[in-house]
């Protein structure tokens, strides 16, 4: 790891997974947007709620 560099950042090709991972499992532009402003800020406004299926 360089100067500077933590354990925890993530690399740029692994947001690319991330990001194509939430499209594959169906999550819209919005909920994918909110969920990253959640990591990076913590605001509830922001947090993944829970989807209703339809049974």
């Amino acid at each position: 790891m360089g100067k500077g560099e933590h354990m925890n950042d993530m690399n740029m090709t692994e947001v690319a997974r991330l990001l194509i991972g939430l499209r594959a499992a169906g999550w819209s532009e919005k909920e994918i947007n909110d969920f990253i402003l959640y990591i990076e800020t913590g605001e509830e406004q922001y947090k993944p709620k829970k989807k209703e299926t339809a049974e």
